[in-house]
């Protein structure tokens, strides 16, 4: 079994604490803390409270993802997907969300947003150089495989 990261939480929203829906899942369901029914039309984005304030421990970070039941069913995605919640930030969990398809969606109170990740964060530091190792694929991108 993992390790469990205990991480410090205000929770003033009417909803429960995020949780893991099935004991093999990543991610722990996020829900909306608002008052009434929020329609999100075609293409448009919204910035959705949680009511959540977390103290990450240093050397993690909370990752805030789609729901794929929501995006396949409705076409509402996390629009920074994956979002970034840092151990230094303070401030309430808002989720970015987009409504993708063509048609207007509702957010209703209390449903299931988005989900939350927990992740170790490696730091890294530049080492400046005049040169980098050359590799076969070397500086081939952005499709230079071939379509399939």
């Amino acid at each position: 079994m993992p390790d469990i990261i205990n991480i410090k939480v205000i929770n003033k929203s009417a909803n429960p604490l995020p949780e893991y829906a099935t004991n093999g899942a990543s991610g722990m369901d996020v829900r909306a803390d608002i008052t009434e029914p929020l329609a999100l039309g075609s293409l448009q984005h919204v910035l959705v409270p949680t009511g959540l304030f977390m103290e990450i421990p240093e050397g993690f970070e909370v990752q805030v993802r789609p729901r794929s039941g929501l995006a396949a069913k409705q076409g509402i995605t996390v629009l920074n997907a994956p979002g970034t919640i840092d151990a230094d930030y303070r401030g309430e969990v808002k989720v970015i969300l987009v409504n993708l398809s063509s048609e207007s969606q509702t957010i209703q109170p209390g449903d299931r947003i988005a989900q939350l990740v927990v992740q170790k964060v490696e730091k890294a530091g530049w080492e400046p150089v005049h040169e980098i190792g050359v590799t076969t694929r070397n500086d081939g991108g952005f499709g230079h495989t071939g379509k399939n």
